[in-house]
């Protein structure tokens, strides 16, 4: 076997067991993501985030799977992720259960070794997919947004006119707003903080409606 600075040049096994099990866990990923995700909540930058994290964690699990780290190492390397983590903004709670699901299934299949056996680890990657399909497309479970909005109309605050609220709250977002909660009200300046809620999966197909009319009437021109 050929060496250089006494690293071996290729280790053709462990090679060949990399690329497999990185286009089995890539392929996973892409289900999960870009099949049961993308589709109901089209978001590009979630995707993107989605792969990137995936492939890292999984290299660096599975390459570094036979290193010896020392306990400095490790908790240094968690600190540097939760640094990351606290300066970025906040993560809804689905996006961030999807980022969990990534990065469980990539350290499982990177860190999966020979004392587990070929059904098993696909037993384990098939039941997330099917557990994922079926809550995002058999059970269609919504997932609930919410905005903030300062609203200058105070008088539409009022109980009996909730229903106009929401209505013209509606109008101006192009959101399907389907209940309200007020907040603080200056009447000194004629505004309200109101809070609006609204169905996600709605929304984006009110979007992927726009999009679509837009393309038939560049397709007429």
């Amino acid at each position: 076997m050929l060496e250089f600075l006494n690293i071996d040049l290729v280790d053709w096994e462990d090679f060949l067991d990399l690329i497999l099990r990185t286009a089995f866990n890539t392929g996973v990923v892409l289900i999960l993501v870009r099949v049961l995700y993308y589709r109901a909540t089209p978001r590009k930058d979630y995707l993107f985030t989605y792969i990137l994290i995936s492939l890292v964690i999984f290299f660096m699990c599975f390459l570094l799977e036979n290193v010896k780290i020392e306990m400095g190492f490790a908790l240094g390397l968690f600190a540097i992720f939760g640094i990351i983590r606290y300066r970025t903004r906040q993560i809804p709670i689905r996006e961030m259960t999807y980022l969990f699901i990534v990065i469980g299934i990539s350290v499982i299949n990177a860190l999966a070794n020979r004392k587990v056996s070929y059904a098993e680890l696909l037993f384990t990657n098939a039941v997330m997919i099917l557990i994922t399909y079926l809550l995002e497309k058999v059970f269609l479970l919504k997932h609930e947004s919410k905005k903030v909005i300062n609203f200058e109309n105070v008088e539409l605050v009022k109980p009996e006119h909730r229903l106009k609220l929401i209505a013209e709250l509606s109008e101006r977002t192009g959101l399907n707003i389907h209940r309200v909660e007020i907040g603080r009200i200056d009447y000194l300046r004629d505004t309200a903080r109101v809070f609006i809620y609204y169905f996600e999966q709605d929304s984006w197909k009110g979007i992927d409606q726009d999009e679509a009319m837009m393309s038939d009437d560049g397709d007429d021109d």
